[in-house]
């Protein structure tokens, strides 16, 4: 079960308009004794999504600085600090008219998108009366006071949101799997209630047996240790473990060869790791977890190798971790099922959450209920009204036949014609022919009789 989004793999640098493909040294490598197939020079890397809800207004930006040379030369000198501090931003100035008119498209096509949203996000409220300017405020990624053309401003705020939003989203997927275990946990105890007292008690022998068994695995060596590496250097790259080389090492998992391990390249390295702990075809292991366990130990190497704290590890930066004491001896490595992911308290807030969010969507499911047996209410009360309309209608029109006068028809006009009476069109004719009718008075002569004889 993926629900725990990938970071990108450029989180500061290269997802905030510095992700531009610098070229790394060659070094000699005997691809034949690696398995598997290694990245093609040349080829385009694909970056995962970010899980920033402008990724892709954020991707066609760096896409469109890319083609600037002068803007990518000043990339390429500059460090993480001027970027972050918006010095680069000022460089915008100084790039082709094309890129600022290419620039400028796609701020007005962000501008436009955002606007969509709140429209719609305010349509599902039955909201009137939408000041998008106002509202654009809440987006912090562009400057919403000058939504048709891309300014250094603009750049400035896209970088400093995107560092910002990637640097909280580990916490936040951290409290989302927290809330996740104390869910499982919460509707674990709910299901122990529904039962009588021998079912409950095979339910929790189940549950213990199943724990003793997903902990039941092989040693897991410490994330960016010497014998973690040297493993994926035996196992995974199919290498000499008597040969291990740190730079080498470095060369070969930088797959993009952009000159840095990254945190999607880092985390490859503890696939072997959690293979130990975890396995799909389990029942006791819930991948999940896995993925929380990679993320730590991820979070973890950085921590201890990540010097300047860009979220990307260089070649120095790698080197001078391996001359560490930590790296020949580290210490042991705890998995997830030997922590305590949550307290007993922290547990009952949770539920007193829950409880409370039940309540609420219990109390409006009795209000949707109450508005449709109202509505069903007035609908059986029309349905009446028309009943008895159409009997009143009914026993007026038996009354007239009784009466002797002709019921009338949808236009008004009678259904017969009483005797002696004629219709329009059936007017006497006049005596010298044609068809203008008798004047009115006149007395039309009998018809001669064709038997009579004449003298």
């Amino acid at each position: 079960m993926k629900w725990l989004s990938v970071l990108p793999q450029q989180c500061i640098l290269l997802m905030t308009c510095f992700l531009m493909a610098l070229e790394a040294v060659p070094i000699d490598i005997d691809k034949t004794k690696v398995k598997g197939e290694g990245h093609v020079e040349g080829e385009k890397v694909e970056n995962p999504d970010t899980g920033l809800y402008y990724d892709e207004y954020l991707r066609q930006v760096i896409d469109v600085l890319e083609t600037d040379k002068h803007f990518r030369e000043k990339l390429q000198t500059a460090d993480i600090e001027e970027i972050k501090s918006g010095k680069l931003s000022r460089e915008l100035d100084l790039v082709s008219h094309h890129v600022r008119t290419r620039l400028d498209e796609l701020k007005r096509q962000e501008v436009a998108r955002l606007r969509m949203l709140i429209k719609a996000k305010m349509d599902s409220v039955q909201d009137t009366g939408i000041d998008h300017q106002a509202l654009l405020k809440q987006f912090e990624h562009l400057n919403h006071q000058n939504p048709d053309t891309f300014e250094p401003k603009d750049l400035d705020m896209l970088i400093k949101a995107a560092t910002s939003d990637l640097e909280n989203y580990d916490k936040t997927r951290h409290e989302e799997f927290k809330k996740y275990e104390m869910m499982k946990e919460h509707e674990r105890r709910e299901y122990l209630k529904t039962l009588d007292e021998e079912k409950r008690q095979r339910e929790e022998s189940k549950f213990e047996e199943m724990k003793k068994k997903h902990g039941d695995h092989p040693k897991v060596h410490h994330p960016g240790s010497k014998d973690q590496l040297k493993e994926v250097w035996e196992e995974a790259d199919g290498l000499d473990p008597n040969e291990f080389d740190p730079k080498t090492f470095f060369k070969l998992h930088d797959v993009n060869n952009d000159g840095f391990l990254d945190e999607q390249e880092l985390e490859a390295l503890f696939t072997k790791e959690l293979e130990k702990v975890y396995d799909p075809k389990n029942e006791e292991d819930d991948m999940v977890e896995m993925e929380e366990e990679r993320l730590r130990m991820r979070e973890h190497v950085m921590n201890e190798v990540d010097i300047n704290k860009d979220r990307l590890v260089t070649l120095e930066e790698f080197l001078r971790a391996t001359e560490k004491k930590e790296f020949l001896e580290p210490d042991s490595w705890e998995t997830l099922d030997q922590q305590q992911l949550f307290t007993e308290d922290e547990l009952k807030e949770f539920e007193s959450h829950i409880s409370q969010q039940e309540d609420e969507l219990r109390k409006k499911a009795e209000d949707l209920q109450k508005q449709k047996e109202e509505l069903q209410r007035q609908h059986d009360q029309l349905q009446a009204q028309k009943q008895e309309l159409q009997q009143v209608v009914k026993q007026m029109e038996q009354k007239k036949l009784q009466q002797g006068n002709p019921p009338a028809g949808p236009a008004g006009e009678l259904k017969f014609q009483p005797p002696g009476e004629h219709k329009v069109g059936d007017a006497p004719k006049h005596p010298a022919g044609g068809d203008q009718p008798l004047p009115p008075g006149h007395v039309q002569e009998p018809a001669a009789r064709t038997d009579q004889v004449h003298p």
